[in-house]
């Protein structure tokens, strides 16, 4: 928990969370999905964060423009394919959007094969690809970048509440 709060100090973030009611009983609304993610500047002192763009930039261009990073996410597997990780993807690049970023980056591993597939879907383009012994723990970063008529792709039915903190 220190290491989010303190990733997210000082910077535009937001945290997203898909709720879905349970199909045995509807009156059961649960968490389904969730995303967290982050600005990520060009000049990091965060030693994680300076190591990404480090990695990254000869494939971003960080220098007077504004990225999110995708840091952290997910859908529980009996939920997968029902469209909530989808819904918050929307939802993130809508306010990302509304918050002036250019571009949304994402870190996945090449053996996420379900992950790797959604954001192919979802009009993510792989930037860069740093190849491992195990083929399987490669790392794949991907990037999307943003613009108004980017909204009109969106295709998702989603409620949104917002909760300040």
């Amino acid at each position: 928990m220190a290491e989010i709060v303190g990733r997210l100090q000082n910077r535009d973030h937001l945290i997203l969370m898909a709720m879905a009611p349970l199909p045995d009983d509807r009156g059961s609304v649960v968490p389904v999905s969730y995303k967290v993610a982050h600005e990520i500047r060009s000049e990091e002192d965060i030693p994680k964060l300076h190591d990404l763009v480090v990695r990254l930039r000869d494939h971003v261009q960080f220098d007077g423009r504004k990225i999110l990073y995708t840091w952290i996410g997910g859908t529980r597997r009996d939920w997968r394919g029902q469209g909530h990780f989808r819904a918050l993807t929307e939802q993130q690049e809508a306010w990302a959007i509304e918050h002036g970023f250019d571009e949304i980056i994402v870190k996945t591993k090449n053996r996420f094969y379900e992950m790797r597939g959604t954001l192919d879907h979802l009009r993510f383009d792989v930037v860069k690809y740093e190849q491992h012994s195990d083929n399987r723990e490669s790392k794949v970063y991907l990037s999307k970048k943003l613009g108004p008529d980017l909204l009109d792709s969106h295709r998702s039915m989603r409620t949104v509440v917002t909760v300040e903190s």
